[in-house]
């Protein structure tokens, strides 16, 4: 599963690895191969940041809206392991697909917090990427 300009399969660009707990918010159905593209030790796929378990090593959330990120960067913070990441996907401008979350307002959500962004990338056509830590001197 290869994406955009660089060749680089997007389950690589996103750091899946083998062994990982990975969670999904409202993934578009044709990404599904994004489940089998590491040896997950579980996949979960919910609606709302709050359905989620704690102990993810990678959460990934799709979404239109900068309200509905921005209520559910705290909770996705509070839901991974220290060393674990949270990638936030909104649409590209290129896409038409009718959206008001930015790289930007992804960014400015996540600083207000104990997160940190480390990468963005392109995960298709329509949707960006990108990738938050917790803030290396507030892992516990």
């Amino acid at each position: 599963m290869s994406t955009g300009y660089s060749g680089t399969s997007l389950p690589r660009k996103l750091g899946l690895k083998d062994g990982q707990i990975v969670g999904f918010i409202e993934r578009p159905e044709y990404l599904a191969e994004l489940d089998k593209a590491a040896a997950c030790v579980r996949v979960d796929h919910v609606a709302r940041a709050e359905q989620l378990r704690d102990g993810y090593d990678v959460v990934h959330m799709y979404s239109k809206s900068r309200t509905v990120i921005s209520e559910a960067l705290p909770i996705l913070q509070d839901k991974i392991l220290a060393n674990g990441m949270i990638w936030i996907s909104w649409t590209k401008t290129a896409s038409k697909v009718a959206t008001d979350a930015t790289e930007n307002v992804v960014r400015a959500a996540a600083l207000r917090l104990k997160l940190v962004d480390f990468k963005v990338c392109a995960v298709d056509a329509v949707w960006s990427g990108l990738k938050l830590v917790i803030r290396k001197e507030l892992r516990g």
